[in-house]
């Protein structure tokens, strides 16, 4: 256990999340604009197809948390630890082999958030790269919806239309099989280990419709080849995580 000051405040990891609602559309984008994106962090995409790696836009609200209660935006990367080894051998499937075990991590891109203290303990602690925007999430209907906007200019609207819930339905106490986070600041990447469980998921094929702004993501974005359908759309009712200590990646 580590501890740290954050505006005068003791945090100690891992940092607990008690109860948060988790959104997410997986999109399959071009591999190469995905590795020009990422080319500051020195870490290469997963090819969970020829030529395709797969982006990920997560919104959450935290309702109960060590660092208390906001809502926060991510866009994320599947991508190929240092560690990892050489790639699968090429074939129509065999990037899907690093979806599991140590040929995958889940690399933070971008993460706004809309409170101060969440955005400034994600930087100092763990090296995420959080910015301070209006993060406006709607989930009190059926369909799940998100407006983020940035320096008062629009990045993007998300809504999804929840899917079929999970069979089995994963019990709170049962974690999820997560890759490790990864997150480059300051010119140093890091490893989160983390872990994840949830009840009250679903999901389905496709399920998200989404509109750029005109913010510089918004465009970057777009480069990746958004809007699109999405692969996969997923929502989790209560989830729970515990963030550990970072490393060096």
């Amino acid at each position: 256990m580590a501890s740290h000051v954050v505006q005068g405040r003791r945090v100690e990891t891992p940092v607990e999340v008690r109860d948060a609602s988790v959104c997410l559309a997986a999109y399959l984008v071009r591999a190469d604009a995905a590795r020009a994106v990422l080319a500051y962090s020195r870490m290469d995409v997963t090819e969970v197809l020829p030529g395709k790696a797969l982006c990920s836009l997560v919104f959450v609200r935290y309702h109960d948390s060590d660092l208390g209660s906001y809502n926060e935006f991510g866009v994320t990367f599947l991508v190929r630890p240092a560690d990892a080894g050489p790639p699968p051998r090429r074939g129509p499937l065999a990037g899907l082999r690093d979806l599991r075990g140590s040929g995958s991590g889940a690399f933070v891109h971008w993460l706004p958030v809309d409170q101060t203290f969440t955005l400034e303990a994600g930087r100092t602690i763990w090296g995420f790269p959080k910015e301070l925007a209006e993060v406006d999430l709607r989930l009190g209907s059926p369909y799940k919806r998100c407006l983020l906007r940035r320096d008062g200019r629009m990045v993007v609207d998300l809504l999804l239309r929840p899917g079929i819930p999970s069979a089995p339905a994963p019990l709170l106490g049962e974690a999820l099989p997560v890759p490790d986070a990864y997150a480059h600041l300051d010119g140093v990447t890091r490893r989160i280990p983390w872990t994840v469980r949830a009840r009250g998921i679903r999901w389905r094929p496709g399920g998200a419709l989404i509109r750029l702004g005109n913010h510089p993501i918004a465009k970057e974005l777009s480069e990746l080849g958004l809007p699109r359908r999405a692969l996969m759309t997923a929502t989790a009712e209560h989830v729970s995580m515990a963030f550990e200590e970072p490393g060096r990646a």
